[in-house]
């Protein structure tokens, strides 16, 4: 079953029991499919790792969202948006640990020959693509950083 085919299905389940939030969250990644969708290349079909993409997307979207609404005390619309990156969440790859990341991020270091911060794009390059959908770009970034400058 596909993405879209599975978060279609589960937006009916979420009308039949009347789940307004998670029906909310719903209708918005469906949203950001059917555009991917029609943009021009696409093919007018969105790929598993496109999926994602789109996914991970809409999850740094709604977490900033809430950063913004934490800091000026709008915990109500804090809320919202932490229970909608939790349906999202729902369907990405089950996200690695700092751990885990470190210890990819240090065998794409070895692989790449990387010495310091100036091969910072050329690991960061193989990271992403490594890790695409299994941790989002902030963390990786980070930790790339972390171990080039050690």
């Amino acid at each position: 079953m596909s993405l879209k085919q599975q978060i279609e299905a589960d937006i009916k389940k979420a009308m039949l029991a009347k789940q307004k939030d998670e029906l909310k969250a719903l209708r918005a990644i469906k949203s950001m499919i059917l555009l991917a969708e029609t943009e021009k290349g696409s093919g007018g079909e969105v790929s598993d790792e496109a999926g994602n993409k789109i996914l991970m997307k809409a999850v740094k979207q709604r977490r900033d969202s809430a950063g913004i609404y934490k800091e000026q005390g709008r915990d109500d619309l804090y809320t919202v948006e932490m229970e909608e990156v939790a349906v999202i969440e729902k369907y990405l790859p089950k996200q690695l640990s700092i751990e885990e990341v470190t210890d990819k991020l240090k065998e794409i270091v070895a692989q790449t020959g990387a010495s310091g911060p100036q091969d910072m794009g050329k690991v960061m390059g193989m990271a992403t693509k490594a890790l695409a959908g299994k941790s989002d770009g902030k963390t990786i970034s980070g930790i790339v950083r972390q171990l080039l400058t050690q």
